[in-house]
């Protein structure tokens, strides 16, 4: 049998310290290890070598980020404080806000956008009221995973939205990223908090997926091209489409399932946990 990770059982908590090997041993940070120098690192990056990286990485991106006190001093809801200031408050030690500033890094138009829509929201209602729009915008921040398809994985797309997981991650494996040379579909995280959770991954660590079509020529450009063309595609994505109110986004999606993110799951047995790999729930019609 397959060695299982842990089910979670009880409310998550982030690893307390440091721990290089996270970068160093869990694939689903492969990206992340690339793009910033994480694997070198023996402590948690301060928001300066924070903002660094971000001006080294961003320097057109006109936010910075901030420590965290400047938010608490001002008084101001974070959305809001983000809005008028331009300022991305960042608590250090922090896992969650470690992967918001790398996010902000990777996909900058789509963090905008998504914090102008709260504001827009916050002036309708106040801030008080979560709305449904403010829920999804939230539900796409902190759980969103992108699914990068070629548009003749369009079938790909809809076996994942009906949990036909072993046809999409175990009979159709080789279409997948660092399955094939030439893959048509790949995931990317987006989601902050959902790489939070994969400090310590467990049985049953789920996000929200959200389809993507993208260019034939999309996996063979290089990391960098393929997260410039996410942003960019990703916001005019939201801005022009009404995802937000399209129930076929924002779907459950098993992480630990996507090919190439979790060992365990080279084997196809890692597949029969029914408990994690649910089938899609029949919706009763009334009579």
């Amino acid at each position: 049998m397959t060695a299982q990770p842990p089910t979670k059982t009880a409310r998550f908590v982030a690893p307390e310290h440091w721990d290089r090997h996270i970068w160093q041993h869990n694939p689903i940070f492969a990206e992340l290890s690339t793009l910033f120098p994480l694997i070198a690192l023996t402590d948690f990056p301060t928001v300066s070598e924070l903002e660094h990286w971000r001006q080294q990485f961003r320097p057109q991106l006109p936010v910075r980020f901030v420590d965290n006190e400047l938010l608490a001093a001002d008084g101001r809801y974070y959305e809001a404080f983000i809005y008028h200031t331009q300022q991305v408050p960042t608590r250090y030690p922090n896992w969650h806000d470690l992967f918001g500033a790398l996010i902000w890094c990777l996909f900058p138009n789509t963090k905008k956008l998504l914090n102008r829509l709260h504001i827009q929201e916050i002036d309708l209602h106040g801030a008080s009221i979560r709305t449904e729009l403010r829920n999804k915008l939230t539900l796409l921040d902190e759980c969103g995973v992108l699914i990068l398809h070629r548009q003749d994985q369009t079938n790909m797309v809809e076996l994942l939205r009906q949990h036909q997981w072993q046809q999409a991650f175990v009979s159709h494996r080789h279409h997948w990223q660092g399955q094939s040379s030439e893959p048509t579909i790949a995931a990317m995280m987006f989601g902050h908090a959902n790489y939070e959770m994969a400090t310590r991954p467990f049985i049953g660590l789920t996000g929200k997926m959200l389809a993507m079509a993208v260019p034939d020529d999309f996996f063979s450009q290089s990391l960098r091209q393929r997260i410039d063309f996410i942003d960019t595609a990703l916001s005019k994505q939201i801005a022009n489409q009404g995802i937000f109110s399209d129930p076929l986004q924002l779907t459950p999606l098993p992480l630990l399932g996507v090919p190439g993110w979790f060992f365990a799951n080279e084997q196809p047995d890692f597949y029969q946990n029914s408990a994690y790999f649910r089938p899609k729930r029949i919706s009763k019609v009334q009579e």
